[in-house]
């Protein structure tokens, strides 16, 4: 017998003012009405952070977590960078107040960010044809950019995005009013780029369409198109008349380097399109939880700039207001600090380097254990995500048997692998596709 049935029974008389209490809960304490959310239904939990609970709770030793998209250091352990350390020992030191920035955001991090991403003799920044605004990590980003093309971009509401891509993309331009649609981009067959599939279908966009286009280390595949591919979709997106919307979350977390994590992004404006960009510094500063990042839509003059940049104001305002500040002047202040800088592109390029370096001793470990299956492309793509090929029934093989937590269609975030567990997952893999 439940405890409270048997305390209602001890009590006797309280069972009936009970059961009163339970029917006006029920009905609503207004009188007989249903409460005002009775028609909200349960949501499906989160896939990724349903991955990490059901980790959590695994006693095994030898657990893996290959779900979570956050840097991990060799050791397993999340990891602050020593710039960061640095550049907020030194905001303390000034004194800074804690004032509102403005709705765009601080102007020294928006003009960094975007000399960051178009480089420091770009065109587009030396004629002021850059709008640039701080936005709520990369997430917030998309969405700033998201409501100004539902607001003003009259020519299309149709939002072209790769096959697979970021799961959130769809529910950010979905919200904001806009129809998703998609192009072929992963081939299953090699865990590689479809080239000629993404052309294909690009061909076939209508005219006006904005395509979204992920500037470096694909989430979630890892896979890039090469700097030829690149171009060649520049000249044919350009000659489709469509409006290109980059998504760059790993600019030099994906090689090391930061110009080359960028050619994609600079290829096109080599090319002369204007083209949106959204940026995020929570992987390649690792300010996960700072949430900066930064919205950039490149115009065609300073004056057209201008107007764009008082209507987008206009939209952040019912937004949030303003963005924080915290992370934004860690960015600002490791950016234009010369040793700041200089000691975060070592960084940034170590993550990168052991990132590469677990791709590369995961595909020894198989070897070593037998596997003669073709395991490339775990080397062939790059980033913090990885499409093993895994099958669902083999992703299930490895959570039972070994305790290894990934996604179901066999993506691994390669920054949960590390010096000590790599043999271990090597074994499983190849234990399960033999």
């Amino acid at each position: 017998m439940a405890r409270g049935e048997r305390d209602g029974r001890e009590r006797g008389g309280e069972r009936e003012g009970e059961g009163r209490v339970k029917e006006m809960g029920s009905k609503g304490m207004g009188g007989g009405e249903s409460s005002a959310w009775s028609n909200v239904e349960m949501g499906p939990p989160d896939a990724i952070l349903g991955i990490t609970e059901a980790y959590k709770r695994d006693d095994n030793p030898s657990k893996i977590n290959l779900g979570v998209g956050a840097y991990r250091n060799d050791s397993g352990k999340p990891y602050v960078l020593e710039c960061v350390k640095k550049a907020e020992k030194m905001m303390l030191e000034k004194g800074l107040d804690k004032e509102y920035a403005p709705i765009s955001g601080p102007p020294e991090f928006c003009r960094e960010a975007a000399k960051l991403a178009f480089g420091d003799d770009s065109s587009v920044l030396k004629e002021g044809r850059n709008v640039t605004v701080q936005g709520v990590s990369g997430t917030g980003s998309l969405r700033i950019g998201a409501a100004f093309f539902a607001k003003w971009y009259a020519k299309s509401k149709d939002f072209w995005i790769p096959t697979p891509s970021w799961g959130n993309h769809t529910p950010i331009f979905k919200h904001s009013g806009l129809d998703v649609k998609s192009y072929r981009y992963y081939e299953p067959n090699t865990c590689g780029f479809d080239f000629n599939g993404a052309m294909e279908d690009i061909g076939n966009i209508p005219e006006g369409s904005t395509i979204v286009l992920h500037a470096c280390a694909h989430n979630p595949t890892g896979v890039d198109p090469n700097p030829e591919q690149w171009k060649e979709m520049s000249q044919l997106i350009k000659k489709r008349k469509l409006y290109p919307f980059f998504d760059m979350a790993y600019q030099g977390f994906a090689s090391g380097d930061i110009n080359k994590d960028a050619a994609a992004l600079r290829t096109f404006i080599d090319d002369g399109h204007e083209v949106a960009l959204a940026q995020s510094f929570a992987k390649n500063m690792g300010l996960y939880g700072e949430r900066a990042g930064a919205f950039t839509i490149v115009c065609a003059s300073k004056e057209e700039a201008d107007r764009v940049m008082s209507q987008v104001k206009i939209l952040i305002r019912p937004l949030y207001s303003n963005p924080p500040i915290h992370g934004s002047r860690i960015v600002a202040t490791v950016l234009t600090d010369p040793t700041l800088r200089q000691m975060w592109l070592g960084e940034v390029k170590g993550m990168a380097d052991r990132i590469i370096n677990m791709r590369s001793k995961l595909v020894e470990g198989l070897k070593k254990e037998g596997s003669t299956r073709n395991w490339q492309h775990i080397t062939d793509q790059i980033g913090m995500f990885c499409f093993t090929g895994l099958k669902p029934e083999q992703v299930e093989r490895l959570t039972k048997e070994f305790s290894i937590y990934l996604t179901k269609d066999g993506r691994i975030s390669v920054a949960g692998v590390t010096s000590g567990n790599v043999n271990y997952l090597a074994n499983a893999m190849h234990t399960v596709t033999k």
